[in-house]
């Protein structure tokens, strides 16, 4: 059986933990590849919401075992926050139902007070970043003096490692920045204490990987932010430090190409951005209260991690034509296509204009994407509620309308369609 990719087609915050959820239930295991506590993914079943930020969302089904790669940036109080709210809500993870690369990298306190010591200093041109320290962890990671999980097997020689890392941290916080220093013994004393309970799931991922495929069963890679947040692909530097597109899958979970299935990108049915950049379809007012929601809603449109407000607006096809291009995706799924409903008429961007001329692929390099302004096809809308359809021949034919165009649009079929954030809330076709 394959390694079948999920990855948002987005900036992020499209719904991947609903996509992987559904998924999971057929998969031996789910790994996530990239990325650490930056992430957010919300599942919700009856009256449980489940928040994960580092953990794959897949570990909620008790047959599923969840991976974390060689790829991501771990804080280990957060993961063991995170464990226990999940134990809180009745899912149990001994170390048999997780598995942590010894390659993954640390986040540390240091990392923390680095990142934010730095956006500090950017003052207006400031990237937006979590202040999770996930960017100084992966600069670390780059210049080879990181620290990594499977220092946290022997207890003295990381009690060493975390001194020595947070020293240097120390001496670029006063130069630097005139931040506080850190008190080094402590930070250590911290993570022997994290090793000592994380130890047991500390295990060869990408073996165990292997074998499950050569064993035919599925295995699901979980995604974590957008495509539009890639390191190299993204819309830099509006970023993040890791590679979210589907190649970067194979990297961070140390597998080859024979093992791909199906790549499934998942986009929302309108556009949303967290931070800093430019965002050609970016709505205020009304439309944007419309999209956003009030935030009484867990599913509304604030930030998982940071609770911020999300940046709305008409969903962009030149922006999801470049995602299908660079994941090479197979299939895509739409949520949230039940918050569209009064909306009428609607619009969609399916280009650009700028520099006298229409761009249909994303003019990446050219320059900021603050300089385009869209150009919009319009829809009529519709006005029924979705929350309760189950099949795709009960939706509005004007829904139907909308993702066919899409799907026109992108060059990839729509598989599914979620209707409402309960897990069962799904349109699936075919």
């Amino acid at each position: 059986m394959p390694l079948d990719i999920i990855v948002g087609a987005q900036w992020g915050d499209e719904g991947k933990g609903r996509m992987v959820d559904l998924l999971a239930e057929q998969a031996a295991a789910v790994a996530r590849w990239g990325g650490g506590d930056n992430a957010g993914h919300t599942v919700t079943v009856g009256d449980n919401i489940f928040k994960l930020h580092l953990i794959p969302s897949g570990i909620i089904h008790p047959l599923t075992v969840g991976v974390m790669g060689n790829g991501m940036v771990i804080n280990p109080e957060t993961l063991l926050a995170e464990m226990a709210h999940l134990e809180g809500l009745g899912v149990r993870v001994p170390p048999e139902r997780l598995r942590i690369s010894p390659s993954a990298h640390l986040i540390t306190p240091a990392h923390r007070a680095l990142d934010a010591a730095q956006e500090q200093q950017r003052g207006g041109g400031k990237i937006g970043t979590t202040l999770r320290g996930i960017g100084p962890a992966y600069v670390d990671k780059a210049a080879r003096r990181g620290l990594r999980v499977g220092d946290m097997l022997d207890e003295e020689d990381l009690a060493d490692k975390v001194k020595a890392h947070v020293e240097n941290t120390n001496r670029q916080l006063s130069a630097l920045y005139n931040a506080e220093p850190l008190d080094a013994h402590e930070v250590a004393a911290q993570f022997a204490e994290y090793a000592r309970r994380l130890r047991p799931y500390i295990a060869d991922t990408s073996v165990y990987l292997h074998q499950l495929l050569a064993d035919g069963k599925r295995v699901l890679g979980e995604g974590a932010q957008g495509t539009l947040l890639d390191l190299d692909h993204g819309t830099y530097p509006y970023v993040t430090s890791s590679h979210p597109i589907a190649p970067g899958a194979l990297l961070g979970l140390g597998l080859g190409f024979a093992a791909v299935g199906e790549v499934i990108g998942v986009t929302k049915a309108f556009q949303t951005r967290v931070g800093e950049g430019g965002f050609p379809t970016e709505q205020e007012g009304e439309t944007a209260e419309r999209l956003r929601g009030t935030g009484e809603n867990p599913w509304d449109e604030f930030g998982t991690t940071t609770g911020r407000p999300r940046r709305v607006g008409w969903l962009d096809l030149v922006l999801l034509r470049y995602a299908v291009r660079v994941n090479g995706l197979t299939k895509l799924a739409l949520t949230k296509l039940d918050i569209l409903s009064g909306l009428k008429p609607m619009k969609i961007c399916v280009a650009y204009e700028g520099g006298g001329r229409t761009h249909r692929e994303l003019p990446l390099g050219l320059r900021g994407l603050e300089d385009f302004m869209p150009v919009y096809q319009e829809l009529r809308g519709w006005d029924e509620d979705l929350r309760g359809v189950r099949e795709w021949a009960d939706l509005p034919q004007a829904a139907r309308d909308y993702i066919h165009l899409i799907e026109e649009q992108a060059g990839v079929a729509v598989g599914w369609a979620s209707v409402g954030p309960e897990r069962g809330q799904l349109v699936a076709r075919g």
